[in-house]
């Protein structure tokens, strides 16, 4: 299959399947959507969505994180996984976001990615879904679906990104974004995976025909 009748079966199915996809990450605002996203670094969104409540009990916002200590921090968000750095990390960007930008999260992919422990990833997270603004952040799971497709060559994230950029419309990108997470969750998981459960790849390779609806 060529890459452009690739890109429109693609786009096709996963609207079919995940018409209105959820957000999976809980979240009130951009604050708590930009700790939630650094929290889910090397953690399940479903362990994020156990430990965010507790945090955000306390403080929800960056003028009540400040008043936390790292320490406190790190004893509710242990969970996630390497908590002492991102427990630093959360107090700190809190202290810049009141000292740089009024205690609000800028809608600027450059300045979020100035803030401690906002990767490129994570600032295109929160574009996407805090501020509605095209992007096209690269987790393992698109990172994974788009070598499978054989739509980018798998050597690097960057790659991956740039390659996703040029195949699909920009329109698609916030929904398409998480449609590709869904699926690859669902059908095609980086272990474990049942080839015959990953109609998409069977289909774009050539090795189904038809799909049985």
């Amino acid at each position: 299959m060529k890459k452009k009748d690739a890109v429109a079966f693609i786009l096709s199915e996963l609207e079919r399947l995940y018409p209105n996809p959820p957000v999976p990450l809980d979240h009130k605002d951009a604050y708590t959507l930009l700790i939630a996203v650094l929290l889910s670094a090397q953690c399940t969104d479903a362990r994020v969505n156990t430990v965010t409540p507790k945090l955000f009990a306390l403080a929800d916002n960056p003028f009540e994180m400040v008043k936390l200590s790292a320490a406190q921090i790190e004893a509710i968000i242990r969970p996630c996984g390497l908590a002492p750095a991102k427990s630093k990390h959360i107090h700190r960007l809190s202290e810049l976001l009141i000292e740089l930008h009024g205690g609000a999260v800028p809608a600027s992919l450059e300045e979020l990615e100035a803030l401690p422990g906002v990767g490129h990833k994570t600032a295109g997270v929160v574009m996407i879904q805090a501020f509605g603004v095209p992007a096209f952040p690269v987790d393992t799971h698109i990172h994974r679906m788009m070598y499978r497709w054989g739509l980018s060559t798998g050597k690097s994230v960057e790659q991956t990104e740039r390659d996703a950029k040029r195949l699909f419309p920009e329109s698609t990108w916030i929904k398409l974004h998480l449609q590709i997470i869904f699926y690859a969750r669902e059908y095609s998981p980086a272990r474990g995976a049942l080839p015959e459960r990953d109609f998409v790849t069977m289909k774009i390779s050539g090795k189904i025909k038809s799909l049985a609806r």
